[in-house]
């Protein structure tokens, strides 16, 4: 669709307050708020919408080319009826409006808004499982807008379903746009949008990320450090907890002739045969300790 950089808008909204009364006074906010609009008529195209809302979410809408109440949900059909007629006759009087307005006054091109894009999967995505792509774009100003689901680069008419303008509280519109498919790797969707305010088509991708587990080389890795480190810990506490036993289980002793604490030394002398000992007794233990040294010569 070549789009030009000109459009012609008007808007009509007949809002219906639906609060009870409290007796002697009326309530100052609402409870629910029914409203029909925002209603436009574009020259561009000679395209118009009716829609009607309640408490902010769009009920249904009359398309002026098809000349149809469209529903929003087709629940909502079940409970409600309205003559797609009196949408076409809200958008006629807009159309009459807004000729006398272009007549009379100098008009001034809106100000187009680029708009945001943003593209989805309906559920959680498994390969081989039926799903549905959603395509949200937001903010857009003038509702003349262009979206084209591509596959792999190639365009896709098959299943493809969208909704109507929907009004935004800053007086701009959102529409969705729904594509069926079937999840594969190999496959990937861009959400193509052509519109007034973008200098390009702007296209958002989309591709079923597959999750990459680590490479086997890594676990091994990661496991043989994690033994390592247990290994050494292990050593060294076992080290540690034999040189405690020791230490506080060996004597305390001095040198010759020296006990400490009490002892008793004997620094008798005896020969035997060229060598001379040094006898060392401890009172606690009982023990004797040795000590043996060459004899001097001469």
């Amino acid at each position: 669709m070549a789009l030009r950089a000109g459009l012609i808008l008007g808007f009509h909204t007949l809002m219906t307050l639906l609060s009870p009364q409290e007796a002697g006074a009326t309530k100052d906010t609402a409870d629910h708020m029914g409203s029909y609009g925002p209603a436009f008529y574009q020259s561009y195209g000679a395209s118009g919408q009716f829609t009607h809302e309640f408490d902010g979410e769009q009920l249904f809408s009359v398309d002026l080319k098809k000349s149809e109440a469209v529903w929003r949900l087709p629940e909502f059909g079940d409970f409600a009826r309205f003559d797609p007629q009196g949408g076409l006759a809200g958008i006629a009087a807009i159309k009459a409006h807004l000729d006398v307005l272009v007549e009379r006054s100098n008009r001034t091109r809106a100000i187009n808004v680029p708009p945001r894009v943003t593209v989805f999967p309906k559920s959680r995505v498994e390969l081989g499982q039926p799903n549905i792509l959603i395509c949200v774009v937001n903010n857009i100003f003038p509702p003349v807008i262009n979206i084209t689901w591509l596959r792999n680069g190639q365009a896709v008419t098959e299943g493809v379903a969208q909704t109507s303008f929907y009004s935004q509280p800053d007086h701009l519109f959102r529409k969705f746009h729904y594509l069926p498919f079937m999840p594969s790797a190999e496959d990937v969707y861009d959400c193509q949008v052509e519109h007034w305010g973008l200098d390009a088509p702007l296209l958002r991708h989309w591709e079923h990320q597959v999750p990459i587990p680590p490479p086997d080389a890594m676990e091994t890795l990661v496991c043989a450090l994690g033994l390592a480190i247990g290994l050494v810990g292990f050593l060294v506490g076992t080290i540690l907890i034999i040189m405690g036993t020791y230490v506080s289980s060996a004597p305390r002793c001095r040198g010759p002739g020296s006990l400490g604490e009490g002892g008793k030394v004997d620094d008798s002398e005896q020969d035997m045969g060229g060598e001379s000992e040094i006898l060392f007794r401890g009172k606690r233990s009982g023990k004797k300790w040795a000590w043996k040294k060459e004899a001097e010569v001469g």
